[in-house]
């Protein structure tokens, strides 16, 4: 016997979240953000999360000065990384999660559709 479900409309999965999950969650992974980035760039998601994604990388590629400091690299280190794997797993989830903080400054990164 078939079973079916009634999901409201309000939680009903979008096309382009569908469509871009994983890309999106790929989006989180070192130097791998610049596939949404440049791939996908009709999509809302993937272009959201891979922007966050990016901030990461930035921070990541700075942080190589300052990881091996005891203490306050090892906490900025552990910091990229939790965010990194909660970015991949709300993007698997089709969440629009913004990053603390962090956030805010992926918003302002513009990526022209020229």
């Amino acid at each position: 016997m078939s079973q079916e479900f009634n999901i409201p409309a309000e939680k009903s999965p979008d096309k382009d979240v569908q469509d871009n999950a994983l890309l999106a969650a790929i989006g989180y992974i070192w130097i791998l953000c610049l596939i949404p980035l440049l791939l996908k760039r009709d999509s809302k998601f993937a272009q959201f999360h891979a922007k966050q994604g990016l901030i990461l990388f930035i921070i990541e590629i700075v942080g190589w000065l300052i990881f091996w400091i005891p203490v306050v690299g090892w906490l900025l280190f552990i910091a990229v990384l939790v965010l990194s794997i909660m970015g991949i797993v709300n993007a698997l989830q089709g969440k629009w999660w913004e990053m603390p903080y962090l956030g805010t400054w992926a918003k302002k990164i513009n990526i022209s559709h020229d």
